[in-house]
């Protein structure tokens, strides 16, 4: 009897088949590309390729493996490591079971990922020799550690390829991905499958993602940019290129190669991706959109980037909570230089802005964003607390500001949790950044706030340009033109280059951290 039959044969009662009937798990996806193309190119790591045969024979192996560790419905399984095949495989084999695959951030310091972990309690490990001396490093933890590689082989070896019965139902948990919040520990956001089924359908509805299509999993795989994506291109028979970190050639060859469809650009890499396409003048192969949200990249190298990929850039908006797509239906053609940054709202979001006391605000004033709708995680893992503030009144508070035009798009303001109190006004970084990043000489633009006896805050710019020979007194001068005067920074301060900006895995710009160059100063 196949697992799909064994399923069935358990509904006890005809009110329990209806509602087996409308269900559908991460996990089926990949058994259902099997049925419709077996041979077909799943994964490639530019070392060796699976078939969506291949790889599903080995997430049942893994499944089975798992199982055999007393993995069952509702455990976790934790994995730190960097991009590789396994990480995918170990998605789909806990999806299988029921249980969640917890995402751990290799880029933690000690502390911080002895949290992640202690936080969930894996039944399971799975750990790469690269990060296997971080892990022994936050000391022993009771759960069995499987490492990647030799053991991991062995295991699925001796572990039957038969697929497991699909024991998880649509609200169960998923992934935890962690959160890279400015203060405090990391905190674990449970997305369901559900959630997952959503995001993938808007990925396709708003995203334009067909079957077939190549996706460039070169981001780390714990942020969901990178594997929340690549499950959505698995899900409808398309090819995940992995890639360890933004490794410039392989992205180059990859670009030159093979279709994709989104290819994700953050900051940090975007010039040296745009430099190795220009030295080596390269033809794209075809990319249907690049890019991600636009706020964060000055305006000339956006149109300079879509320019040479010929794709247009998708200016996107979202959160590990929400998915990528609260807000994204914009796109700039390629070597368009954005008239601006407002953002259509998502197919299946619902969405307020509300002031601090959860009260709608009038178009053209500045709100938190609240959201529903089937993309919505799960909550934060063991954070009763924090949920209850989080999810007052139904609705996700995202903690970012948004403002409303009179079209219905919405434009990023900045995070609620980080403003300037000046002199009694409100003052919002991402303002002064934008005309910052307006003038072509500036690279990149982050504004952090400094006490002040007068005004009890006023905000300081920290700027990266193109060249060493910029004044702050004219890139002020430039300010001038574009904000009022009680937002002009009170100090321009250069930093070398872009990199030298701390940053969360997302590629944002890190302010507490910037702010504490301030400090360093005796500022």
């Amino acid at each position: 009897m196949s697992a799909r039959a064994a399923g069935m044969a358990h509904d006890a009662s005809p009110l329990a088949a209806v509602a087996r009937a409308g269900c559908l798990t991460v996990g089926e996806l990949l058994a259902e590309q099997v049925l419709r193309t077996p041979e077909r190119r799943a994964v490639d790591d530019g070392h060796r390729a699976l078939s969506y045969r291949e790889l599903d024979q080995r997430v049942n192996r893994l499944a089975n493996a798992l199982a055999s560790l007393g993995v069952c419905r509702g455990e976790r399984v934790a994995i730190l490591a960097e991009n590789r095949i396994e990480y995918l495989e170990a998605t789909f084999a806990a999806a299988r079971l029921g249980a969640i695959l917890c995402a751990l951030n290799w880029r933690l310091a000690r502390d911080e990922l002895a949290h992640c972990v202690g936080l969930v309690s894996p039944r399971v490990m799975l750990v790469s020799p690269r990060f296997a001396a971080a892990l022994a490093a936050i000391g022993p933890i009771p759960a069995a550690v499987v490492a990647l590689g030799d053991d991991y082989e062995s295991r699925l070896g001796s572990s039957s390829p038969d697929r497991p019965a699909e024991l998880a139902q649509p609200e169960d948990g998923l992934l935890i991905l962690y959160t890279s919040g400015t203060t405090g520990l990391p905190k674990g956001a449970l997305i369901s499958h559900r959630a997952e089924l959503a995001r993938m359908a808007l990925s396709r509805i708003d995203g334009g993602l067909q079957p077939g299509d190549g996706f460039v999993a070169w981001a780390p795989m714990f942020h969901m940019v990178s594997l929340e994506h690549a499950i959505h291109v698995l899900g409808c028979g398309g090819t995940v290129f992995v890639v360890d970190g933004a490794e410039v050639a392989r992205l180059v060859s990859l670009i030159a190669t093979e279709p994709q469809w989104w290819l994700v650009l953050i900051p940090g890499m975007i010039e040296p991706l745009v430099a190795a396409l220009e030295a080596g003048a390269v033809t794209p192969r075809g990319i249907r959109v690049v890019g991600a949200l636009a706020d964060l990249v000055p305006g000339e190298l956006l149109a300079r980037t879509s320019a040479l990929l010929r794709a247009p850039w998708w200016n996107t908006f979202g959160s590990t909570e929400t998915g990528m797509l609260p807000a994204a239906g914009t796109r700039f053609a390629p070597g368009e230089m954005p008239p601006d940054l407002a953002k259509a709202p998502s197919s299946l979001c619902r969405w307020q802005l509300v002031d601090d006391n959860d009260r709608p605000v009038t178009p053209g004033v500045p709100g938190e964003m609240a959201v529903r709708g089937p993309t919505v995680f799960s909550g934060y893992w063991a954070a009763d607390e924090v949920n209850a503030r989080e999810f007052r009144g139904g609705w996700f508070h995202m903690g970012d500001l948004f403002v409303a035009g009179p079209d219905g798009r919405v434009s990023f303001v900045d995070r609620s949790r980080y403003m300037i109190k000046s002199g009694g006004e409100n003052i919002y970084p991402m303002e002064i950044e934008r005309v910052l990043m307006t003038d072509p000489r500036v690279l990149e633009a982050v504004v952090v706030r400094r006490r002040d006896p007068r005004w009890g805050e006023v905000p300081v710019a920290f700027v990266a340009c193109r060249q060493p020979d910029v004044s702050a007194e004219s890139l002020l001068r430039h300010c001038r033109a574009g904000l009022s005067s009680y937002k002009l920074p009170r100090e321009i301060r250069f930093v070398a280059s872009p990199e030298d900006f701390p940053r969360s895995t997302s590629g944002k710009i890190q302010r507490t951290r910037v702010e504490e160059w301030l400090d360093a100063d005796g500022d």
